[in-house]
């Protein structure tokens, strides 16, 4: 899909990655923002988009903004806590909220959909993982919601006429990133330089992706994988641990701070210790990440130092 002169609607557009993405999209398009700002800020909403401040798991909200003149939804509303205290009822409104977008766009006949998926659907997958990687069998309430998300996105592509795009994302990192281990460890050292508390063992070793670099990558598989439901890992080839992280905040921070590991190979129960997501299917189609994932860690320390 060719993403210029669209009518487009971006849910969760006032959040880290959805905010940007409306930023990228605005360019060359007539863009609506729906996002409740509990994960995001309406500051961050750009000012060419149209806004609505709501709840998508109002039926009557979903039909408000998604009509027949629309051209793609992209779809990026949720809440997104791997350890949240309220597993349930975050998988129930994510899901409400995906299905009321997918119902709606059947009704009035909007056919393009990207939707934001997570590595967590694979669980404690063998590395590189691959899209076509079975069984699927995530390790935490958040990885389920996902999974069950993609199901309905898969249905509504092979039975309704839907063209999607599904995105597994790895971490992604950069400006505007809140609840994560980055500005978590930011803020810790602010409040304390010479000590960091770190969850686990400190040898979880993940991906970790820039912001900028995954919009570069989302964009590209819109304009460019044709199928009826395309699915696609994004994220680097490169792997940074916990530890790692520390150190460059660290050094970014000019501080040599002792850490102190709470134990155990998870941060929390559901974490999934270790995760490198193949990115060979990216690749096929044209794209490569030009950073490392300690790349797109320090210069997300840098943007956020500023920014926090």
């Amino acid at each position: 899909m060719d993403v210029t002169g669209k009518r487009l609607v971006v849910t969760g557009g006032a959040g880290f990655v959805g905010s940007q993405l409306a930023d990228r999209l605005c360019d060359a398009n007539d863009v609506a923002v729906v996002d409740d700002c509990s994960n995001g800020r309406r500051e961050w909403v750009p000012n060419a988009a149209e806004f609505r401040e709501a709840d998508l798991t109002d039926e009557d909200v979903v039909a408000d903004v998604i009509t027949g003149d629309v051209d793609a939804v992209f779809h990026f509303a949720a809440a997104k806590s791997v350890k949240t205290d309220r597993p349930r009822q975050q998988f129930e409104d994510n899901l409400r909220m995906t299905h009321n977008v997918l119902e709606r766009m059947d009704g009035v006949g909007v056919d393009n959909l990207a939707y934001t998926s997570s590595s967590t659907v694979y669980g404690e997958a063998p590395r590189p993982t691959p899209e076509d990687f079975a069984p699927l069998e995530p390790i935490s309430e958040y990885g389920a919601g996902k999974l069950a998300e993609e199901g309905l996105v898969s249905t509504y592509a092979h039975s309704h006429g839907l063209q999607a795009w599904v995105f597994r994302f790895a971490n992604i990192v950069g400006p505007r990133l809140r609840g994560a281990v980055v500005p978590d460890f930011i803020e810790k050292l602010r409040d304390d330089p010479d000590k960091l508390v770190i969850l686990g063992d400190g040898r979880q070793e993940k991906s970790y992706m820039h912001i900028e670099e995954c919009l570069d990558a989302m964009l590209h598989v819109v304009e460019h994988a044709g199928e009826r439901l395309n699915t696609y890992n994004l994220g680097t080839r490169t792997t940074t641990s916990v530890d790692t992280i520390a150190d460059i905040v660290a050094d970014e921070m000019g501080l040599d701070p002792g850490y102190e590991h709470t134990g155990g190979e998870r941060g929390w129960t559901g974490d999934v210790p270790r995760m490198r997501l193949s990115i060979e299917k990216l690749s096929a189609l044209g794209w490569e990440p030009a950073q490392s994932s300690d790349d797109a860690i320090r210069q997300s320390v840098r943007e956020l130092l500023d920014e926090l």
